[in-house]
């Protein structure tokens, strides 16, 4: 299983899952350019940033709201009430 992230102005507005067999069953990073033609081929467009869930790349898993900041996913910073 491998999961995207969509990308808008640097922040991660949807993340979805994708079979690894969608992704040449690879291990990132070779797995992230065929996941993306992957998606791609389904309709959905936009920039997809291939996220760790387990944050074995890129820092963290990505979340709704999270920044891209062209290497890695930053958790947003939260304020306390």
């Amino acid at each position: 299983m491998a999961h995207f992230a969509k990308v808008q102005n640097g922040i991660v507005q949807q993340v979805i899952v994708v079979a690894k067999s969608d992704c040449g069953d690879k291990e990132f990073p070779a797995s992230e350019p065929i996941g993306q033609a992957f998606i791609a081929s389904l309709g959905l467009a936009g920039e997809w940033k291939q996220t760790s869930y387990n944050a074995n790349f890129r820092s963290v898993y990505a979340g709704i709201g999270y920044i891209w900041d062209g290497t890695d996913f930053v958790a947003p910073i939260v304020e306390e009430l």
